[in-house]
């Protein structure tokens, strides 16, 4: 396992909560653990992926710890970018792997749950294909803030309170806004630029 923390000013961004350093961790992750979110047969093994223990700030302005997992070539990236969101003091809802909804996205979505792995195919029109995140190479980030809109319908279906992008409030992905710019930071990009089917709460390495 491997940690480490980053310390941050006490003031400033939406609370005057005093915040504890950004923490993590990382931990080898096997197929008992990640459950029905991996199967035999997926483009990744276990072995390939690792389970972090990130620091993230709340709704409420206060520290907590979540977890995720992610492919092993991107702990680094991820980790800077939620070093910066919390240095920014960008709220998240809730934080757990997949594995917690049986590997379900929809029911990841509802519980506004930000993700990352999870072994499924790419919402798409088009022939089946692996979607980034059997890759552990995509994070969605708030899905109630940051809906899938597809033929003017939000997933999850709470969402739809958000479909207008330029109502902006905490916790959603905006040009320009913290959570874009910290994931361009390191390359990543957002689905949120999809014109026909935008994924507000989709960032990926590969655009996909």
């Amino acid at each position: 396992m491997l940690a480490g923390s980053l310390l941050f000013g006490a003031s400033g961004g939406a609370s005057n909560v005093v915040l504890p350093p950004f923490t993590w961790s990382m931990a080898l992750v096997n197929a008992a653990q990640l459950g029905k979110s991996w199967r035999p047969g997926c483009p990744v093994a276990p072995s390939q992926l690792r389970l972090l223990e990130l620091r993230y700030v709340g709704f409420d302005g206060r520290a907590r710890v979540g977890t995720m997992v992610v492919n092993a070539t991107v702990v680094t990236t991820v980790v800077k970018v939620f070093a910066t969101l919390y240095a920014k003091r960008f709220p998240i809802h809730l934080m757990v792997p997949t594995s917690n909804f049986q590997g379900k996205d929809p029911a990841s979505m509802a519980a506004n749950n930000t993700s990352g792995f999870n072994c499924r195919y790419a919402v798409t029109t088009g022939p089946k294909q692996w979607s980034v995140h059997a890759y552990g190479e995509a994070i969605d980030v708030n899905p109630l803030q940051n809906p899938y809109v597809f033929n003017g319908v939000a997933q999850p279906l709470a969402g739809k309170a958000y479909i207008n992008r330029r109502d902006v409030r905490p916790g959603m992905a905006e040009v320009g806004g913290v959570l874009n710019k910290a994931f361009a930071s390191v390359g990543w990009l957002w689905g949120g630029r999809w014109s026909v089917s935008p994924d507000y709460q989709h960032f990926s390495s590969t655009g996909g």
